[in-house]
């Protein structure tokens, strides 16, 4: 069987950095977002050519630089460091690590699918944190997000499994059900102790 398990709010935990980075910037997380291009805003039509920055980082279009030159163009805050990086500190979920482990040992194959930017990337991979994994499947080198189906049909023909032979969880529903609209068993995660029990 082929587990695929999301990794921001299922393995790990405080990986959403966005408020700590508005708040470091000075900014209201709407006009974060605003700037980002992800969400319309009482700004909304300045400062902003309609391409969400988010999804570009996270489908590799666009590097961490690049986001914050942009940023920077966007709303005349001048940033020259790597907000991601120093501000994003996740907290590996200890009960979800053990369940991975113990579905590994039981003989089965489990991964990491996950939207990612370059940043939260290489700061998990400095801090060990896709070694509970058999492989690590990163939305910025797929070059494409959940909840896009081709992201599951890139992991599926990598791993040469059948989409009724897999496993998928994650903490968005919107993810699981793009999942289950392609045949795979998907769970939607709140806690640990749910999911072990669902495992079951």
């Amino acid at each position: 069987m082929l587990y695929i398990f999301d990794m921001g709010g299922v393995v790990c935990t405080n990986a959403a950095a966005e408020s700590r980075v508005s708040d470091v910037l000075g900014i209201s997380h709407e006009e974060f977002l605003h700037y980002c291009g992800c969400e319309p805003s009482v700004h909304a039509g300045q400062n902003s050519d309609g391409r969400n920055l988010l999804t570009l980082c996270s489908d590799g279009k666009i590097s961490s630089k690049e986001f914050w030159s942009i940023f920077s163009q966007r709303s005349g805050i001048t940033v020259k460091t790597d907000w991601w990086h120093w501000l994003f500190h996740p907290a590996l979920n200890e009960e979800t690590c053990a369940l991975v482990k113990s579905l590994r040992r039981n003989g089965n194959r489990v991964v990491c699918g996950t939207n990612t930017i370059d940043s939260y990337y290489f700061n998990h991979l400095e801090r060990g944190d896709y070694a509970v994994f058999d492989q690590t499947y990163a939305s910025i080198f797929m070059g494409v997000s959940k909840p896009d189906p081709e992201f599951w049909r890139i992991i599926l023909t990598a791993e040469g499994a059948r989409p009724e032979d897999c496993v998928f969880i994650d903490d968005k529903e919107i993810n699981c059900r793009a999942a289950e609209s392609m045949g795979i068993r998907a769970i939607h995660f709140t806690t640990a102790g749910e999911l072990a029990e669902r495992l079951k």
